[in-house]
């Protein structure tokens, strides 16, 4: 399985609310067309968290590409915001093991009570992929 960040988003934010269900459907829709089972999709109005069995005929950067292109041209499309709509540059993405799965799934079903705490930052996430780790 992958967890991926597909990043803060170069605008204000979608209407998080009343958008938020046609984003999350139109990516569960490109993973599963590029053959990639998704497990969660949830995030905050900046950013989106996926985990997804990756196809291994597909590169991570490959599936993130299609994700992050196919979704910014929907919202663009569809108006979903006022001003044009991009990802910024990047993504982080992680390996998870099948013994951190319901952890990770639990984070990113839970992320609205993460950021709460956190102001935004994902430092619990960072900690979970223990990206701090020497």
């Amino acid at each position: 399985m992958d967890s991926c960040d597909l990043g803060n988003q170069k605008s204000s934010g979608i209407n998080w609310l009343f958008n938020r269900k046609k984003l999350f459907d139109l990516i569960w829709l490109e993973l599963t067309e590029l053959e990639c089972p998704v497990r969660i999709i949830n995030g905050m109005p900046d950013h989106v968290h996926v985990l997804f069995l990756q196809n291994p005929e597909k590169t991570i950067t490959d599936i993130v590409k299609q994700i992050k292109g196919s979704s910014s041209h929907f919202i663009n499309r569809e108006e979903l915001i006022l001003e044009k709509f991009a990802w910024q540059t990047g993504f982080a993405a992680f390996s998870v093991s099948e013994s951190q799965l319901d952890i990770v799934y639990n984070y990113i079903k839970n992320q609205k009570h993460h950021h709460l705490k956190k102001n935004g930052q994902d430092d619990d996430f960072v900690k979970l992929h223990r990206l701090g780790d020497k």
